[in-house]
């Protein structure tokens, strides 16, 4: 998986680019918050629930479904209900749905259950596209030269494309 700092600044960047809404500061923690919520599953394993299973780490909550239900959650409290509910729906579906997608091109664990709860296949790219080093689980792991290494691959797969990204295409801030 890569890092809640990669996932958080590709929501930022989708904040930047998305069209049709206006950019505002808020709008990019609410979708920081939407890419990086999946790894709450990591929680599952403090409870038994094994990697493999369709709510262990990389299972439902990395799932398109889940992408939807949670886009649809957030856009509701994002818009207190008024408002073009469906356009902010689709802005946090998919800023949620980044993240198992980013995932699936990290170079270690078991696939991505993109498709869960109608299947509890793992889905990974061809070995030749899975580009991200994988992060370790857990801060204690992390610092590391394995987490160091991690960070630099993030850096030249994910932060600078994002980054450039939000540069060329993205929309200045609007009102806070």
């Amino acid at each position: 998986m890569p890092t809640v700092f990669s996932h958080s600044i590709a929501g930022w960047a989708l904040s930047k680019v998305y069209p049709g809404i206006p950019y505002k500061p808020s709008l990019a923690i609410w979708a920081a918050i939407c890419a990086s919520i999946p790894d709450a599953d990591v929680l599952g394993f403090r409870f038994g629930i094994p990697y493999g299973s369709m709510w262990g780490h990389r299972g439902f909550t990395h799932s398109l479904f889940f992408a939807l239900l949670f886009g649809l959650l957030i856009a509701f409290i994002y818009t207190k209900g008024k408002g073009s509910l469906i356009k902010y729906w689709l802005f946090f579906a998919l800023a949620t749905a980044s993240h198992g997608l980013m995932d699936c091109f990290t170079t270690g664990g078991k696939g991505i259950a993109l498709l869960a709860p109608f299947t509890d296949e793992r889905f990974f790219p061809p070995r030749e596209f899975r580009v991200v080093k994988v992060s370790p689980i857990g801060i204690s792991n992390f610092i590391s030269e394995w987490g160091w290494k991690v960070i630099q691959s993030e850096f030249f797969w994910i932060w600078i494309p994002c980054i450039i990204l939000a540069l060329l295409l993205g929309k200045k801030s609007s009102q806070l």
